[in-house]
Formats: C-alpha cells, structure tokens, sequence
C-alpha cells in the first residue's frame, strides 16, 4: 500500500514539478494551493505526512500546521521556505514539525526526509504495507508498535491472548495475524465463549457423534476441525465455564480434540487466538480462571489501548466510517464540520472503535447538509450511551469549552482572555497547553 502525502504550496508551478518527483517514486500525492484547501483535503483523506511551503497567502505553513496537529495529532509535518531562518527552524522543530527544510530543497534530501518521517511515524513504503493489515486504520504508535511486533510472531504457531476493552477491535487484529501467517490460506473461524451455554459450546467446539445426546441426530464436526490447519478465534475467553477449560487445554497440550460421546480423539493443526475484556489474572486468584490454561492461551499477549488513548485515530476512523456509511447508503455527506471532529476528538468514547463507529453511522442519516454540524455529534454522544462523565472528566471538559468560549470571545487575545478569566498569563497559557488549545485558531474565525 503506497503512502499518502499532502503537498502544500501556493506556487502552482513548484506545486506540479514536486508532484512528479514524489510521484515517480512510488507516492500518492495530493496536491493543495492554500491551507484551507489542504484541510478540506485532510478531513476527506487519510494523509500519511504533509509537506507545506512556510510563506503562503492567508493562513501559512507554521498556522497550518498548529491546525492540523490540533485535530490530527499523530500526523507528521515537514516545513520548507525560500527565505527560512535558523531561529525559525529551531522554533518549529520545537514545537513538532518533524523537519524544517530550505529552498530549494535537494531531491534526494527531500526524499530521504520523507522517508525518515515516515519510518518514525511507523509508515513507510514497501513490504510495511501489505494486505495483511490494510482494514486496519490506524495512525497511532500505540498500534504500530503491536502491528510490528506481530509481523514478528504470525508465522511461529504460538497461542496468543488479545486483551483490551470491549469495541477496541480485537477481531480485527485477530484477522491481521492470521492473514500475515504462513497458515493465512487456511480457515479462520470465530466463536464467541459467553454466547452460547456450556453444552451447546462445547459441541460447537469439538463436535460430537450422532446419537452423543437428546437432539444429536447427525455427527457434527467442529470448529477445531473446521478451522484445521487454519486459526480459531476464542472471543471472549473469559466467559468460558470452568469445567470446559479444562477440555480445552487438554486439546492443546495434546493437539488432539475428542467430540462429544466419541472413544477416539482426532489430531487437529489449528493456531489459536483468544480474546477477552476481562481481567483473567483477577479471575484466577477467584478460581473463575483455570491458572493453567491463562498460561498455555498467553504465551503471547497483545493489549489494544481504547480509542482515548489513540486520539490520533478518531478524525482517520471517523472519516473512513464516513466513507464506508456513503458507500452503502449512496449518502451525500462528505465530512465533519471542524467544531464536529473536535468534540469527537475530546470525547471520552467508553464504547470505543464500535461506538464511534455508530456515531458516525448516525449523524450522517440525520444530516441535512454534506457537513456533519457539531450539534449532531453531540446529540448522539449524549444520547448513544447515556454515558455519565466522572467528576474529573466533567471538571476537565467544563474547563477545555470555558477556555474555547473565552478565546472566541478575545478573537484569540491570551492577554485579554486571561485578564476576562481573572488568571495570570502564565497560568492561562498553562491551561491551553494541557487542553492542546492554541490561540490562532480563534483568530483565523474573524
């Protein structure tokens, strides 16, 4: 999968000759002559990294970069000028541009400059990007550090327990490490353990014979022998009843699985993955959790962070459910307004990927315009869930729209806003660093 780069620059002829450069190397470009047409363009696109000119007309490079990383925090940025000073490279690489290069840029400076941010954002082109995990939308380290480590271990045939909460996407990793797998031309078949009551799973699992109990009217197979030479995916394995674990393990130390009223066991070739949301290590100390069998399922384990953990997902997630949402329903809308992401961005989204994803689903049935106001967004984040905040999490937010409202009311004046809230300076600017609120935003709405 090629890497996608935002290219900035109000020069249309620069604009066209460094295209065809990145072009010829093997990136999707996307050209803007302006930073609103590049953040038009970034609410529609999932960009791996933006390149922008310093001195543009309107809004320019270092504004536009304070903007995107306001609401893409995770994307990287590399600046380039004509006319650039030393105390202005060392000012934006403080804060966060990722480099600060001089026109005219040298080809392969800036090719290897690209390639350098890339690699330390966890992107980069070639073999990274293979089909294993192209459904997997993700900018943060957090989920490139695990992707990495499973390109690692999907070939050996260890067990592996995919923990995190409930909505973060377990299934989804689940599918990537089978896929990267020498096993990925096999089956791969999913189950959920709290869904189905004890006998009814364990036949599921290991099949049983014709006549095994009341309803047995024919052999059933299995999942275990379904997904032979393949990968079962155990959702939820902490809901599995006791007595059904210890089945279970002695299928996999033995690699053998005996169905239900049979006298003879079957060899079964199968990886398996489990998953669960629930803390397995207290669950044994309370005997719910055969002690044994945590340590067979985990000799590898990956744990998924929630979506708040992540914010630099949400704007690319949300913009790709939005896409699918419009395939499927022939939609019109075409994206969030700014003051939409930004509530999404700083919601607490304890239903995670999945509950982001109904979001999304919802506000673009009810708009009315191709651009998803905030008033939707909010309405369905109150009303999805019926989410109570905790106290922090309320102060804090009280706290980020008081600020937000006192810098509109300023047109991004910190003196005067400080001044209105009755703080110091320092203090205020304290306050819009630990909100991630910068000031010039405010400005550019006048």
């Amino acid at each position: 999968m090629q890497s996608q780069i935002l290219l900035v620059d109000d020069d249309p002829n620069l604009l066209k000759l460094m295209t065809i450069r990145l072009e010829s190397e093997g990136y999707i470009v996307h050209g803007a002559s302006s930073a609103e047409e590049a953040l038009q363009l970034l609410r529609n696109e999932t960009m791996d990294l933006m390149v922008t000119d310093l001195r543009m007309e309107g809004v320019d490079g270092m504004e536009l970069f304070e903007r995107a990383r306001y609401f893409y925090p995770g994307l990287p940025v590399i600046l380039m000028s004509a006319h650039g000073t030393i105390p202005e490279a060392v000012t934006a690489t403080q804060k966060g541009v990722f480099e600060f290069l001089t026109k005219p840029v040298d080809k392969q400076t800036l090719l290897s400059t690209i390639h350098a941010a890339l690699e330390k954002s966890g992107i980069s082109q070639g073999d990274f990007f293979e089909s294993w995990r192209d459904h997997i939308i993700t900018r943060s380290p957090l989920i490139e550090r695990i992707l990495n480590q499973v390109k690692k271990v999907a070939d050996s045939d260890v067990s592996i327990l995919i923990t995190g909460e409930s909505g973060t996407g377990k299934e989804l990793l689940a599918r990537a490490i089978h896929d990267a797998g020498s096993n990925h031309a096999g089956p791969m078949v999913a189950i959920n353990c709290g869904a189905l009551p004890e006998q009814l799973l364990e036949s599921e699992l290991f099949g049983h014979v014709k006549g095994a109990f009341t309803g047995a009217v024919s052999e059933h197979t299995g999942l275990f022998r379904a997904a032979n030479n393949g990968t079962l995916f155990l959702d939820e394995i902490g809901d599995m009843p006791v007595a059904l674990q210890v089945k279970l393990l002695r299928a996999l130390q033995e690699r053998r699985i005996r169905p239900i009223g049979s006298t003879s066991s079957i060899p079964i070739n199968v990886r398996v993955i489990s998953a669960t949301n629930r803390d397995l290590e207290q669950d044994m100390r309370e005997g719910l959790f055969r002690e044994d069998l945590f340590y067979r399922l985990n000799v590898v384990n990956f744990h998924l962070p929630p979506l708040a953990e992540r914010v630099e997902d949400i704007p690319l997630l949300a913009n790709y459910f939005l896409r699918q949402t419009n395939a499927f329903h022939m939609g019109s809308v075409t994206s969030f307004a700014p003051s939409a992401m930004e509530i999404m961005i700083h919601a607490r989204w304890p239903g995670n990927v999945r509950q982001l994803h109904n979001v999304v689903q919802r506000t673009a049935a009810l708009a009315t315009t191709p651009v998803i106001p905030d008033s939707l967004v909010r309405e369905a984040l109150t009303e999805e869930g019926h989410f109570l905040p905790s106290l922090n999490q309320a102060r804090e937010q009280f706290e980020h729209d008081y600020l937000v409202k006192v810098l509109r009311l300023t047109k991004g004046s910190v003196a005067e806003a400080a001044e209105l809230s009755r703080r110091n300076r320092t203090d205020f600017y304290k306050l819009l660093k630990r909100h991630n609120i910068h000031p010039s935003r405010f400005k550019e709405e006048h």
